[in-house]
């Protein structure tokens, strides 16, 4: 058995007329070919479709260190080009149909209301917002309707890359000489909702923090963290939803932390994985722990390709990670699951104090590798049967375990991405003037211990 991930999903077509979805969004072998057309489109018609060009020369920087959009300048992008490092732009509410990219150190981007400060891709433009400059912090908006994603923070400089969508070179496996790790970003209050692949993505980017936010609608996966060695990265407090893949970590190793999320409604909850079409392979040592993974069985959401659906937590030759007191349920495939993708076996993952009941099988383990081990969890259905006798963490110099297999299930077909409803209002910022405070010396001291296992009401939907 193999953990199908969000490495093969499909991309839907824009909402107008309605089309049937194109193959292969997430695949890291090449783009599918509407795609391509779209956002090869996109980027003859991007600086027409959006005010993502320089600030006029003879712009003024405003006193002191805040930057106002629109008062005082008309377009997002023009008041990042004028900022100075450390700066806030400050962005009032409006639709903003451009694309702004941010390449100084330290700029803090900033919605005076997370709900009507709205970057509208029009399912034209590729990206949201992408964000180069170290200590970058988005925060306290909504982006939507973009082709590739809502917000991006990469080490990866070259705009000919970008425009592909994604952080790595047409999704070949990313020169780390060429593009060093960006160090220190942020996103916090964002609403990321209806974007061709992700919604909030770090990729080559390392000591950041996203934290508080709601993804949705995502045709790949609602947050990513992807090629990080060591990460140093805390994703806490979100709500994932309605995406193909709820959560996905990919060749993302050490010091990276996912705790405290609601991760419901989506085709597969959270993919930890390890691949050769991403560099910094294998996978290693990531902690998942004190969240909830739900009912992740949801019909009206973008198709993954393999068909992946009803998974609850699946690692696909990840290496010594640790899964702990996360309250799993409902999830019709399975619960919690090991396996071995070609080339990269799991070995050393830890599952450990979770609570994993109603699921078509609680918890599988498919890998042979003895050093993966379950104990302490509150499941129904186990797989093989007595997984935890046989592959019990206190268990020593046991052999290969059968191999174990998750509850049948027929994926249903997707929705366009473009067509996923919108997401309802969520939190602000309390006090948003309050001074900005870039992404500096992140994500600070992370304790995994502080976050318990959710309780049942816990699951319950919060809208």
């Amino acid at each position: 058995m193999q953990l199908l991930t969000t490495r093969h999903l499909r991309t839907p077509a824009p909402p107008a007329p309605p089309a049937p979805t194109a193959a292969g969004a997430g695949a890291r072998a090449a783009l599918p070919p509407l795609l391509t057309a779209l956002l090869t489109a996109a980027v003859l018609v991007l600086s027409g479709c959006s005010s993502a060009g320089p600030a006029s020369s003879d712009a003024k920087h405003p006193e002191g260190t805040v930057v106002r959009v629109p008062q005082n300048f008309p377009t997002i992008q023009q008041a990042v080009d004028i900022a100075r490092e450390g700066d806030t732009v400050l962005v009032d509410p409006g639709t903003y149909r451009e694309s702004v990219r941010i390449t100084k150190p330290r700029i803090v981007l900033r919605g005076t209301d997370r709900n009507t400060v709205v970057l509208d891709g029009g399912v034209r433009l590729v990206n949201g917002v992408i964000a180069t400059g170290p200590g970058t912090v988005v925060e306290n908006l909504t982006v939507h309707g973009y082709l590739a994603n809502g917000v991006l923070f990469t080490g990866v400089t070259d705009e000919k890359l970008q425009q592909h969508g994604a952080g790595g070179s047409a999704y070949d496996p990313l020169d780390t000489a060429r593009f060093p790790v960006v160090q220190g970003f942020r996103a916090t209050s964002v609403t990321a909702y209806d974007n061709g692949l992700y919604g909030i993505y770090a990729f080559d980017a390392r000591g950041g923090v996203i934290e508080d936010s709601y993804a949705s609608g995502q045709a790949d996966s609602g947050i990513y963290v992807g090629q990080c060695k060591p990460c140093d990265t805390l994703v806490r407090g979100n709500t994932v939803e309605r995406n193909a893949v709820g959560i996905e970590l990919t060749n993302a190793s050490d010091g990276l932390t996912v705790v405290g999320n609601r991760i419901t409604a989506n085709r597969v909850g959270v993919t930890v994985n390890s691949n050769d079409l991403e560099a910094l392979a294998p996978q290693h040592g990531a902690v998942i722990a004190g969240n909830v993974v739900a009912d992740n069985n949801a019909a009206d959401t973008p198709e993954q390709a393999d068909g992946g659906f009803g998974i609850g937590i699946g690692i696909g030759g990840g290496t010594a990670n640790k899964v702990q007191r996360n309250l799993v349920q409902g999830n019709r495939a399975v619960g919690i699951v090991i396996t071995d993708p070609p080339g990269h076996p799991a070995s050393g993952n830890r599952v450990e104090g979770n609570r994993a009941t109603g699921n078509g099988t609680d918890l599988a383990l498919a890998s042979p590798d003895p050093t993966n081990c379950f104990t302490g969890n509150q499941p129904a259905v186990q797989s093989p049967d007595g997984l935890e006798t046989v592959a019990g963490c206190a268990a020593q110099g046991r052999g290969p375990v059968p191999a174990g297999r998750t509850s049948p299930v027929q994926a249903p077909p997707g929705i366009p991405f473009s067509q996923v409803k919108a997401p309802p209002a969520q939190p602000s910022l309390p006090d948003p003037t309050a001074p900005g405070r870039p992404a500096t010396d992140l994500p600070g001291p992370v304790d995994p211990d502080a976050y318990p296992l959710p309780t049942t009401a816990d699951a319950v939907p919060h809208h």
